[in-house]
């Protein structure tokens, strides 16, 4: 699921701390923003924004986490308006609706998991790549 990789150059100290800063501020906006899914991924987003003009380094790692911040808005929001369902409009908490809490609960728990290993790795100056957002990632940031 992750993987770490070389990359085109040994980050500095500074860029190393900012790229592990934006998963270390996506797990801010996760425990701050729990109940509203949208919180996380606009913090992130500023975040991403605030560093748009950085090192690629920076860049990219930014991009990754608000990437992963964008999936789980979408998996969080689900679940959310069908918990909104089941307790406002009596809408019965069916197998389907177990399965799928259960799902994403899981998904939550790794990709938090997976959030705190990268931030620590890439504080370190490694390049940890996932599965998955990595290649989205390569698309949409460019080196310049």
């Amino acid at each position: 699921m992750i993987q770490n990789t070389s990359f085109a150059y040994t980050p500095s100290e500074d860029e190393s701390e900012k790229a592990s800063n934006s998963y270390v501020m996506s797990l801010i906006a996760i425990m701050v923003g729990l109940p509203l899914p949208i919180l996380n991924l606009l913090a992130t987003f500023i975040f991403f924004i605030a560093n748009r003009k950085a090192t690629y380094f920076v860049r990219w790692h930014c991009m990754q986490a608000l990437l992963s911040q964008l999936s789980l808005l979408v998996i969080n929001s689900v679940l959310f308006w069908w918990t909104v369902a089941v307790v406002f409009q009596n809408e019965t908490a069916d197998n389907r609706y177990f399965a799928y809490l259960a799902i994403a609960l899981t998904f939550n728990l790794v990709e938090f998991i997976v959030t705190i290993y990268t931030a620590i790795q890439t504080r370190k100056g490694k390049h940890i790549t996932w599965w998955f957002y990595s290649d989205l990632t390569n698309s949409i940031c460019s080196e310049r």
